[in-house]
C-alpha cells in the first residue's frame, strides 16, 4: 500500500474516532474532571474530589441575541492535552513564590448542524480545584456577536450551608447571611439593607460570588471567576428545588450582557474545594489563571501602609464639603465655608506629622477638591474635575511639606458614578498626581453610573476600570478602587492595582448598625478570594465615635482590630483611626507600627468560615513572623503551634490580646500586652473574647 495513501486513511479514521467519542477527564490528585456530550450534543463537565461528586453533570454553552443558540448538536472534532509545573514570583503578595501545576484539558467541539459554529472548552485541574473557560476561535460564521446569557451551570450535590450576599448589579457592601441554599432570598435582604444607597437586585434567588459554600459531609467548596476582561461579572442564580447554580451575567442598558468578536475567551469559571477550609484560604488558583504582568519595570510599585483624613468624616467631627450646600454663597458668589472642612491644610499637615513620627509612609485626603456639595445622590456628569483644590487646601505647600518629612501623599478621586467624566479627565488628573509627587491613587464610584443604564459589575464598567488600571500604570501611579467589582486576581496582570474595596468595609461601623462579629471570618473565603481588600482596619476608639449616633459601636474588640491587619490582606493598608485615638494607647499602637504589608510566606494555620480564623506571615526579607487570631461573637481559645519557625532560632514574642473581661458588647478596649520568648517548639493558646482577636509579633534574635 502507498504510504502517502495508508497516512491518509490512519489520519481519516482517527477523525471518525474523535468525532464518535463523548467524554473526556483529567484530574490531579484528589480532583478529577469529566466533560461529556450528551446525546444531543449538549456540554457538560463533572467535578469529582477524593472520589466525591462537587458537581454534578452541568451544562455548558451560550444563548446569543442574533445567532441561535450555542449549546448543542456538538461534536468533539480534537482533544489536547498539556501538563505544566512552573513558578513564579509575585511582585508583591502573600508569599514571594506561587507553584502554578495543572494538567489541561482542551476540548474542540463543532456543531453538526449549520452554520457549524466552533467553541472550544479549556479546563485546568488543579490540586485544589477546577478553573474553565469558553474560547471563541476565528471562524467564518462567528464574528461579531452579542451574548444574551451564559449557560453555564454548577449542578451541587445538597442544600450546602452558604455564605452569601445578595446578586446586585451595582453593590457589594452588604452583610453576609450565613444560610441553606434552600432558604436564600436575595430581596428579602436588599429591602432591609437601607444603609447601602444604590442596590439593584432583579433576581430574588441571585447570589455573588465569591460564593463560599460547605457540605454536611464537611467538604468546603468556594465558587468564582479569574481573570475577568471585557466581560460582565457573573453572579449565580439559585434554583432552591435542586441547588443548581446558573451564571447570571450582568447586563447592560440595553438588557445585553456582552458584545464580542471572535477570536475571544471569556474569563475562567473557578471552583475551589478541600475537606480543610485552610485550604480554601491558602488557593493560588484564582492567581494562576491570570496572566502575567503587562507592567515591564515594576520597581515603583512599593506597598505601604497609610493614614488618612477620612475617618473623622465617617464620624461627622468633619466634613467632606467645604460649604454646606452649593446656595451658601457670600455676596461675592463664593461658597461660605462650613468650618468643618476637614481637607484643610492645617489638618492635613497634622496627620504628616503623625505620620513621619510613626514611619507611616503616606497619608490619604478625602474631600480636598471641590465639587462635593454636589455630589450625593445627584446623577451628573461633571461633578469633579480631579484638580480644582478648596481655598483652604494649598496644593504646593502640602505637598512641600509632606515631601520635607519623608511622607508620600495618597490621591483621592471620587467619581460621583460617572465614568464619563473620569475617563474625559484622566491624562489630566494623572498628571496632576505626577506634578506633585502623589505615588497612588484611590478611586471612587459611588452612585447610579454614567453612562445611564449601565451598572457598576457590568461589561462597560469592567472595561472602565481596566482602562483606568493600565492609566495608572503608564503614568506610574499604584491604585486602590473602591466601588468597582469584586476582584478577580487581576492584580497579578496589573500589580498597580493593589487594593479594592468591593465589600463591606469597617465604614460600615461609622453610618449604619455596622458588620457582624462574623463578618471579619467570613470576607476572607469570600470577598478577599479574588484579591486584597482595602477593609481600613484599626479603629481604636470603638464607642462614642460617632458625633450624630453616640451609642454606636464597633463590633469587635481592640485587639481583634490589630488583628486584622494580618488575616485581611491588603499591600495598601490604611491606619484608619484619629491620631489622638492611637496616641491614646501608644503601646497598643505599636503593632500598627511594627506589622509588614508585603510577606514571603503565610500559614493558615486554623479557619472556619464564619467562625474563626488564625493566619502567620512572614514579612518580605526578614525571619520575622506577624500572626493574626479573630473569633466571631463566641469566645473561643486559639491554638497556635509556632512550628513554621527556624528550627535552633530564638525569637522575642509580642502579644497583644484581649483582656480576660474583654467583651465587644461591654468593655472592647481592654487588652494586654506580654512579652515573651519563643521557639519552633513554642504552642499557643490564647483567649479570644466575644468578637475578639489576637495579634502577636515575633522577632528574630
Amino acid at each position: 500500500m502507498n504510504k502517502l495513501f495508508a497516512c491518509v486513511l490512519w489520519i481519516v479514521a482517527a477523525c471518525n474516532v474523535m468525532a464518535q467519542e463523548k467524554s473526556a477527564e483529567a484530574s490531579m490528585n484528589k480532583v478529577r474532571l469529566k466533560f461529556t456530550l450528551d446525546e444531543t450534543g449538549h456540554p457538560g463537565y463533572a467535578l469529582y474530589f477524593d472520589g466525591q461528586a462537587v458537581i454534578r453533570r452541568s451544562v455548558l454553552g451560550f444563548a446569543l441575541a442574533e445567532n441561535g443558540d450555542l449549546d448543542n448538536h456538538f461534536e468533539i472534532v480534537g482533544i489536547e492535552r498539556k501538563s505544566i509545573d512552573e513558578y513564579w514570583k509575585p511582585v508583591w503578595g502573600e508569599v514571594s513564590q506561587i507553584r502554578n501545576q495543572y494538567e489541561q484539558l482542551m476540548v474542540h467541539l463543532k456543531q453538526t448542524t449549520e452554520p457549524f459554529r466552533l467553541l472550544d472548552v479549556e479546563f485546568r485541574v488543579f490540586n485544589d480545584g477546577l478553573g474553565f473557560r469558553y474560547m471563541f476561535p476565528q471562524q467564518p460564521n462567528l464574528k461579531y456577536f452579542v451574548v444574551s446569557k451564559e449557560l453555564t451551570e454548577f449542578n451541587l450535590t445538597g442544600d450546602h450551608k452558604a455564605f452569601w450576599i445578595p446578586g446586585d448589579y451595582d453593590t457589594n457592601e452588604y452583610s453576609y447571611t450565613t444560610s441553606t441554599l434552600s432558604k436564600v432570598d436575595a430581596w428579602a435582604v436588599e429591602r432591609k439593607a437601607t444603609d447601602i444607597a444604590v442596590r439593584v437586585v432583579p433576581d430574588q434567588y441571585a447570589v455573588q460570588t465569591p460564593l463560599m459554600l460547605k457540605t454536611a459531609g464537611g467538604m468546603y467548596i468556594n465558587i468564582h471567576e479569574a481573570a475577568l476582561i471585557n466581560y460582565p461579572a457573573m453572579q449565580l442564580h439559585v434554583d432552591r428545588d435542586s441547588f443548581k447554580l446558573s451564571a447570571n451575567l450582568v447586563p447592560d442598558a440595553l438588557g445585553n450582557k456582552a458584545y464580542l468578536h471572535a477570536p475571544f475567551h471569556t474569563p475562567w469559571r473557578t471552583i475551589i474545594v478541600s475537606n480543610r477550609a485552610e485550604d480554601i484560604l491558602a488557593s493560588k488558583t484564582i492567581l494562576n489563571l491570570n496572566e502575567p504582568s503587562r507592567i515591564k519595570e515594576t520597581g515603583w510599585i512599593k506597598p505601604m501602609k497609610f493614614a488618612g483624613v477620612w475617618w473623622e468624616m465617617q464620624t461627622g467631627k468633619s466634613t467632606w464639603s467645604y460649604a454646606d450646600n452649593l446656595d451658601s454663597l457670600d455676596s461675592k458668589g463664593q461658597l461660605i465655608p462650613n468650618g468643618k472642612h476637614g481637607a484643610n491644610t492645617a489638618n492635613v499637615k497634622r496627620y504628616i506629622d503623625f505620620a513621619a513620627k510613626n514611619g507611616i509612609a503616606g497619608v490619604l485626603v478625602e474631600g480636598w477638591n471641590t465639587g462635593w456639595e454636589d455630589w450625593f445622590g445627584n446623577w451628573k456628569e461633571n461633578v469633579f474635575d480631579f484638580v480644582t483644590p478648596y481655598p483652604d487646601f494649598d496644593v504646593q505647600g502640602i505637598s512641600d511639606y509632606a515631601k520635607s518629612k519623608g511622607v508620600k501623599m495618597i490621591m483621592h478621586n471620587e467619581t460621583s458614578g460617572s465614568a464619563t467624566t473620569y475617563e474625559r479627565y484622566a491624562d489630566t488628573a494623572f498628571r496632576f498626581m505626577k506634578r506633585y509627587g502623589y505615588p497612588a491613587v484611590k478611586t471612587g464610584y459611588v452612585g447610579k453610573i454614567i453612562p445611564r443604564g449601565e451598572h457598576h459589575d457590568g461589561q462597560w464598567m469592567v472595561n472602565h476600570y481596566e482602562r483606568i488600571a493600565q492609566k495608572a500604570a503608564d503614568y506610574k501611579v499604584m491604585l486602590d478602587s473602591h466601588e468597582p467589582n469584586r476582584p478577580t486576581g487581576l492584580h497579578r496582570t496589573y500589580p498597580n492595582w493593589m487594593a479594592y474595596e468591593s465589600g463591606r468595609g469597617n465604614e460600615y461601623n461609622a453610618f449604619s448598625d455596622g458588620n457582624h462579629p462574623d463578618h471579619e471570618t467570613i470576607l476572607p473565603f469570600t470577598r478577599l478570594m479574588g484579591g486584597p481588600m482595602d477593609y481600613t482596619p484599626g479603629i481604636f476608639k470603638l464607642r462614642g465615635y460617632a458625633s450624630y449616633a453616640p451609642a454606636r459601636q464597633v463590633h469587635t474588640t481592640l485587639a481583634k482590630q490589630l488583628a486584622l491587619y494580618v488575616t485581611l490582606y491588603s499591600p495598601l493598608q490604611m491606619i484608619a483611626d484619629l491620631p489622638e485615638n492611637y496616641e491614646a494607647h501608644p503601646d497598643a499602637f505599636q503593632f500598627i507600627k511594627d506589622v509588614a504589608v508585603d510577606w514571603d510566606d503565610t500559614k493558615v494555620v486554623e479557619a472556619e468560615p464564619g467562625a474563626y480564623i488564625t493566619t502567620a506571615r512572614k514579612a518580605k526579607g526578614t525571619e520575622n513572623w506577624f500572626i493574626g487570631a479573630i473569633t466571631n461573637e463566641e469566645a473561643r481559645t486559639a491554638l497556635i503551634p509556632l512550628n513554621f519557625l527556624q528550627k535552633g532560632k530564638k525569637y522575642k514574642m509580642s502579644i497583644y490580646r484581649d483582656a480576660n473581661d474583654a467583651d465587644w458588647k461591654s468593655n472592647p478596649e481592654a487588652y494586654i500586652i506580654e512579652h515573651v520568648q519563643a521557639d519552633a517548639k513554642t504552642v499557643l493558646r490564647l483567649k479570644l473574647a466575644p468578637g475578639g482577636g489576637a495579634a502577636i509579633s515575633i522577632v528574630a534574635q
